[in-house]
């Protein structure tokens, strides 16, 4: 018995160690293949036409769909990638994803033409899913009590992948060319891969727990894991539903049309930026008094903070609204993964977590359709103040779904 007990706390440390080693890999791994997979916005058209085609109309077209390939595919297979990590391993889905994204992200360098192209970006998204993948895996191996803040130090590197990428992708291409961008990318990923081979260590897993039940049919109760699928869905809606509209609003708030691409990529970055700086902390926050709460309150104040957005007489008061903004938004998506790693099974973590992942990409691909169908119908301020309702209305929901007698 002695011998047992003396044996903890080297074990104790041992796994200490293990999580946060594996959250730095995780950090470096999601932040690289964001990276990849959003680099190419600045070249796209460009290497569009290199690939062939010549009609303008045609090459806004092409990159349009090239662009969206990957996220479409990725939102159709994340339940699947989610599944297999709880019944395989949630280590084996990232080496999947991050040598699957090495070899695509390679392949891309090497398109021969743009059927090729958009081929490559719906393998990319098929094969990828490294920093979905990685949020499965700090949920459900990280002590319960620092879940939250891990995960808001994974969405930091997930969002500051996010912001990096573009900039990598305005300052390579001149340097080296298009092509071998395409193939530095995938080597930096392929580094990433063997990180996440050699260093990573999962705890050990029951085959047979994984493999008995699964799906919603084992979770006790439903409404938390509902609320926050939702609730994914209704932040990416909000983020993106500015963004095809963003440019002409700033066009009407600067006197300079010289300046409108640049304060339009200061409004954008800006949210980037605050969400980035504040996710770790609020994750923290939410380790002390719940997810729910800074789930609500974040809902609240992104509701608050629209409005004025719609109201705004100069372009210096929309960024510093955005940033604002992005600082209420940064808790949001590690306290929703927080909330399904505490409500769910663990042998069904993975999947309700791809699931998570899922309705973010229909946030993602709803809000610029309904942002830009509001904004050129009813008008640019109506997408505003049409976005703060749905958040109030997120906000009221989630208060309403939180089971009672559970931590706030």
């Amino acid at each position: 018995m002695t011998r047992d007990s003396s044996a903890a706390v080297p074990d104790e440390a041992a796994d200490e160690a293990h999580w946060r080693r594996n959250l730095a890999v995780c950090v470096f791994g999601s932040f690289t293949t964001i990276v990849a997979m959003t680099l190419l916005l600045p070249f796209l058209p460009l290497y569009v036409e290199e690939l062939g085609v010549k009609d303008q109309a045609a090459i806004v077209q092409w990159s349009g769909v090239a662009f969206g390939a990957t996220f479409f595919s990725a939102a159709l297979v994340a339940p699947l990638w989610g599944r297999l990590a709880d019944l395989y391993g949630r280590k084996l889905m990232l080496i999947r994803a991050s040598l699957g994204m090495a070899v695509a992200m390679s392949l891309i360098g090497l398109a021969g033409n743009v059927w090729q192209l958009v081929g490559l970006r719906l393998l990319a998204g098929l094969l990828g899913g490294y920093a979905s993948g990685s949020t499965v895996l700090v949920a459900t191996q990280t002590p319960k009590d620092r879940s939250a803040w891990a995960l808001g130090t994974l969405a930091s590197g997930i969002m500051a992948g996010n912001l990096v990428g573009p900039l990598v992708g305005g300052v390579l291409p001149p340097l080296i060319g298009i092509r071998a961008t395409f193939l530095a990318a995938g080597a930096v990923i392929f580094l990433a891969f063997l990180a996440t081979l050699l260093l990573i260590r999962e705890a050990p897993r029951s085959a047979r727990a994984a493999r008995v039940g699964g799906g919603f049919a084992s979770i006790p109760d439903k409404r938390p894991a509902l609320a926050m699928l939702a609730t994914g869905m209704l932040l990416m809606l909000a983020v993106m539903s500015v963004e095809p509209i963003i440019t002409v609003y700033v066009a009407e708030l600067t006197p300079d049309p010289a300046r409108v691409t640049l304060i339009a990529g200061l409004a954008m970055s800006a949210t980037a930026l605050g969400s980035i700086l504040s996710a770790p902390r609020l994750g923290r926050l939410a380790d002390r008094i719940g997810p729910w709460t800074v789930i609500t309150a974040s809902l609240t104040a992104s509701a608050v903070l629209l409005v004025p957005q719609a109201l705004v007489t100069s372009d210096w008061q929309l960024v510093a609204l955005r940033f604002l903004m992005g600082l209420a938004l940064g808790g949001l998506l590690p306290c929703i993964a927080s909330v399904i790693r505490h409500s769910v099974p663990d042998r069904v973590a993975g999947t309700m977590l791809g699931y998570s992942t899922s309705s973010q990409y229909v946030g993602q691909v709803v809000g610029p359709l309904l942002g830009g169908f509001v904004g050129g119908h009813v008008g640019m301020r109506a997408v505003f103040l049409g976005t703060a309702v749905l958040m109030a209305l997120g906000a009221a929901g989630t208060a309403l779904a939180r089971p009672k007698g559970m931590r706030a």
